[in-house]
């Protein structure tokens, strides 16, 4: 069985190599992605984006050679998932709920006005949930990883994580009808 191209393994085996240009890439590949993910913990744009920071400084300080047992970006996620939750256990919840929207949509125009606006509606819906089932549909949804990848990131088994999205998509759900949207909205 061949395995698949990890372009982020193979970034941050070139970084481990002296190459510093491939750090400014595997920025450009996952910063974005993981600030969105991490304010669905630390609940606050900039300590958001400074958790971010400190994974990749993580990576930086490390320098630890990744192995190859699951893609690098489960093992990113899983360095800013640590590294959020410890930002929020020593802050709490002091933390504002604005600024993510921007964030959360991009400002790439591929997505057209029609998928800004679903991730508007999800992102609206998911400030309500429960931490736990936001982590659970942010890296199903927005980042499209796999229940195997989702399991690695939050230390859960796959029944675990299927039981998890199946109970955080109720709660969505029942939550976006009650906010007056309709299944053909989304």
């Amino acid at each position: 069985m061949t395995r698949e191209y990890d372009r982020g393994a193979a970034l941050y085996a070139a970084f481990l190599e002296g190459d510093a240009s491939a750090l400014e890439a595997l920025v450009q590949l996952y910063g974005d992605a993981l600030t969105r993910f991490a304010y669905c913990i630390v609940r606050d744009d900039a300590a958001a984006e400074d958790v971010t920071a400190d994974t990749f400084a993580a990576l930086i300080v490390r320098r630890k050679k990744f192995r190859e047992e699951a893609k690098f970006r489960t093992y990113l996620y899983a360095v800013a998932r640590n590294k959020a939750i410890d930002r929020w256990r020593r802050h709490g919840r002091q933390c504002s709920l604005t600024g993510l929207e921007n964030v959360l949509v991009g400002e790439n125009g591929e997505q057209g006005l029609f998928a800004a606006e679903r991730s508007r509606v999800l992102y609206t819906g998911m400030q309500q949930l429960p931490a736990q089932y936001q982590e659970v549909l942010y890296l199903s949804y927005f980042d499209g990883f796999s229940v195997s990848e989702i399991g690695r990131v939050l230390k859960k088994s796959a029944k675990q994580v299927y039981n998890l999205l199946s109970r955080a998509r109720s709660a969505l759900k029942q939550i976006l009808i009650k906010e007056g949207y309709s299944h053909e909205d989304l």
